[in-house]
């Protein structure tokens, strides 16, 4: 058997999502050496591949993110005026929304916000400030007297592995993968009351009451073609299945209302004369009217619908095949929602079917035409030095009170407490909140002093996770912890220390601020609408 390799940085970031890339760059930009690995072979996570376009806030254009988040929307508006043939409308338009699509003001296909996020950390990588190891996992992790001394990962396919030595861990997987190898405490799944004391948390915990995951696909829609499928193996069950929530099949143009979970709200493919909401365009990335040039044969979709949220079972802290089962069902039920919109789904013309539908494998490139991973709502969670919980977001809760303030606040962020039908309990919630600060102490677990999160496993209850979880806010926890391990080389103190020391903790916020990463919203905020 070879001897294991052995790799050295100042900080280790396990997880090339949003949050690891992140972490990563401002490590670099602070001139310390960064290892970054990532499971697949896209850096960018939530964008790229899980294909989730950005949830954003009304703020957006404006403000509430960090600068770098913001040079990445910049940039990606940039990316389509120098590379795609765009209309005069489509080129002046300040605020392009390359997709027109209506869950953000800023749909785009996944492979430019992966060609964006490489550039960004273009000169760190080429420089060897960055080195970036791609399809690798997560194996093993030692520890002493509270300290990551090293991980090791294996890579995906042919099983090598390498032993990572740095001074910091970062865990910015998307379950939380490196805090059960390190040993460090955290949650899983839904509290109870009588821990959280939250209005909407279970009457009693359960850790495998976890929200669903969705493999997204992308589609185009071509007018009389037919490029329909092959029926999926579990084509028939999930036709057939009625969820405990609905009195219709999960398989149909009805979803729970989000203002009304009690009534259902009907959905339709396209747009219509009809009042009908449609989803192709929900989450459109690409639309052909902003082009002068026929280089696409029809409108780029990506599929993430209530239709396609799988949620018969968890995949964090359960066995392996248990694991595998779930994740080959959730490829299933997209593939049978798929299956179903091109034969069965019906038409406001009374037909039935949408032959049209033209899964792009190229789109999210892979073989099966859907994302590289799972859309991931909810991690591990660690237990920090501060909880954050529904008490802190909730309008209801804090009422006149408004937005909730930290003195250890290190960025923004706003969403509504969004809980999809979870695995057990089948729970949904969608909470209207007040826009949040990220405070220090969710950021640092309890004991253990090197390793931070970097994305979902933040210490938050998993109903406050519904709204910290979103692009924006995932970005800014990895940035912010990114200048905290930076400072703390610098300083020769723990990230703990930073936080219970005036001085230092004055100074780390500084530091975040000369680097545009925003502390709290403005005292005027207007919470009617935004920008």
């Amino acid at each position: 058997m070879s001897r294991i390799r052995v790799e050295n940085a100042d900080v280790i970031v396990i997880g090339g999502g949003l949050g690891g890339c992140m972490a990563a760059l401002s490590v670099a930009k602070m001139g310390f050496t960064v290892i970054l690995t990532e499971e697949t072979d896209w850096l960018g996570g939530q964008l790229t591949s899980q294909a989730v376009p950005p949830d954003e806030h009304p703020w957006i254009e404006k403000f509430g993110c960090t600068a770098t988040y913001r040079e990445f929307r910049n940039r990606v508006r940039e990316y389509y005026k120098k590379n795609y043939p765009l209309t005069e409308r489509a080129l002046n338009n300040p605020e392009l929304n390359p997709g027109n699509g209506w869950v953000s003001r800023l749909c785009h296909e996944p492979k430019v916000a992966l060609r964006v996020i490489e550039d960004m950390l273009a000169p760190y990588v080429n420089s060897g400030k960055i080195n970036v190891f791609l399809e690798y996992r997560p194996i093993n992790a030692t520890t002493r007297d509270d300290y990551v001394t090293s991980v090791t990962i294996e890579h995906i396919h042919h099983r090598n592995q390498i032993l990572l030595k740095g001074k910091y861990f970062i865990d910015a997987t998307e379950l939380g993968d490196v805090l059960p190898l390190a040993g460090v405490e955290y949650v899983v799944g839904a509290e109870g009351k009588s821990t959280t004391k939250e209005p909407h948390a279970l009457d009693v915990a359960n850790p495998l009451d976890m929200q669903p995951i969705t493999y997204v696909f992308a589609v185009d829609y071509i007018e009389g073609g037919n490029f329909t499928i092959e029926k999926p193996e579990q084509y028939d069950f999930w036709k057939s299945f009625i969820p405990k929530f609905s009195n219709e099949p999960l398989l149909s143009w009805f979803t729970p209302s989000v203002e009304n979970p009690d009534k259902l709200r009907e959905f339709t493919l396209l747009p219509n004369d009809q009042g009908i909401p449609s989803l192709f365009t929900y989450r459109r990335v690409l639309a052909v009217n902003h082009l002068i040039e026929n280089l696409y044969e029809g409108d780029i979709s990506l599929i993430n619908w209530p239709q396609n949220d799988y949620f018969l079972g968890p995949i964090i802290d359960v066995p392996t095949e248990e694991r595998n089962k779930h994740l080959e069902a959730a490829k299933q039920l997209s593939l049978s929602l798929l299956y179903w919109l091109q034969t069965e789904a019906p038409r406001l013309d009374g037909g039935k079917g949408y032959p049209g539908l033209r899964l792009r494998k190229d789109v999210l490139g892979t073989e099966d035409g859907l994302a590289k991973f799972p859309y991931i709502r909810e991690s591990r969670r660690i237990r920090a030095l501060y909880t954050i919980t529904e008490h802190d977001v909730s309008m209801e809760i804090r009422g006149e009170r408004g937005i909730k303030t930290y003195s250890d606040s290190v960025g923004v962020g706003s969403y509504h407490l969004d809980i999809h039908h979870t695995t057990v309990s089948n729970r949904f919630l969608y909470i209207p909140t007040y826009p949040y600060e990220i405070p220090l102490g969710a950021l640092l677990p309890i004991r253990i002093k090197n390793l931070l999160p970097g994305g979902k496993n933040i210490g938050t209850t998993q109903i406050a996770n519904g709204c910290y979880r979103l692009h924006p806010t995932e970005w800014n926890i990895g940035e912010s912890v990114g200048y905290l391990v930076s400072y703390s080389i610098l300083h020769n103190i723990t990230p703990h220390e930073v936080r219970n020391n005036h001085k230092h903790l004055h100074e780390y916020q500084e530091l975040l601020l000369e680097n545009g990463i925003q502390l709290h919203w403005p005292e005027d905020l207007d919470l009617q609408g935004g920008s």
